[in-house]
């Protein structure tokens, strides 16, 4: 077993993130939530790795077993890289709650939840993946369909007796056929869209689309297929970490209603997100995961 201690900035409390997990759709099954502490698979350098993480100080305790050969150093800094990603490790939110407590509106929700960063895809590809798959479909549907494509491989580990299966990684994703893919998911459209996303994915440059101004990212996103403009800007935000803009759509406008009292139109929700800046996506992601 190694252990290691993830930082996280302040502040910081991994209970609400627990409590996000606990009913994320897009994730269930690949997680465990018990008590104080969350246990998944992950893959990293080619292999499958379970973590299991709880609060220790100011950030995460994280253990990894290793059933077979030790994990090398760079297996370790990139299980590292994604935890620190996937539950926005490095999120500084002082400037966020800055403009938040001038919202009445929205200066409870901070209340509600401060301390809690963004739960993010544990991959950005994972997150393009459920895009695509959850476009005009029920999430249960969605969910079944996701789960079909990670059981086309062995990507299973185990810990303390309970069987953890990571979501495949892109290398994995792009040695199945479309027809597999089509056949996996049972739908020919998006197993076509599937098929050329993962591709194009192999391409894609990462840590430019987590640098790149948002517009240029987006468009690169966009690009993919079956890739539209919610899709890239979702991606955007709940895969790299990128806030800018505010997805308008039905479950926010909801929330927001919620929120600030009123009866909000999908323009009244983009007015005021407008304060926020980079970080509306953030604004917005708060008000759906409070209500």
């Amino acid at each position: 077993m190694i252990t290691f201690t993830l930082p996280a900035v302040r502040p910081y409390d991994f209970a609400p993130q627990l409590r996000f997990l606990s009913g994320f759709r897009p994730t269930a099954g690949q997680q465990r939530v018990d008590g104080g502490t969350l246990t998944r698979a992950l893959r990293a350098g080619g292999r499958t790795f379970a973590v299991r993480l709880a609060a220790d100080g100011e950030g995460l305790r994280c253990d990894l077993p290793s059933d077979g050969p030790a994990p090398s150093d760079d297996e370790i800094t990139e299980v590292r890289r994604q935890i620190t990603s996937w539950l926005s490790l490095d999120d500084d939110l002082h400037d966020f709650y800055e403009i938040g407590r001038r919202d009445p509106g929205f200066a409870p929700v901070i209340d509600r939840l401060y301390g809690y960063h963004q739960v993010r895809f544990p991959t950005p590809l994972e997150n393009a993946v459920w895009a695509i798959l959850s476009q005009r479909t029920a999430l249960p549907v969605a969910a079944k369909e996701k789960q079909a494509l990670s059981t086309a491989f062995d990507n299973v580990v185990t810990m303390d007796d309970v069987q953890y299966r990571a979501f495949p990684d892109v290398e994995q994703l792009a040695s199945l056929p479309p027809g597999r893919i089509a056949e996996l998911v049972g739908n020919a459209r998006k197993g076509q869209y599937l098929a050329g996303t993962v591709r194009a994915w192999l391409d894609l440059d990462e840590d430019h689309l987590r640098t790149a101004p948002f517009e240029e990212a987006k468009d690169i996103l966009l690009g993919l297929p079956g890739i539209g403009p919610w899709s890239a800007t979702f991606i955007l935000i709940r895969g790299f970490g990128r806030t800018d803009e505010v997805p308008a759509e039905k479950q926010l406008v909801t929330a927001a209603s919620r929120a600030y009292g009123r009866s909000l139109t999908p323009a009244d929700v983009r007015k005021l997100g407008e304060p926020y800046g980079p970080w509306a996506g953030y604004w917005a992601h708060y008000l759906r995961v409070a209500a």
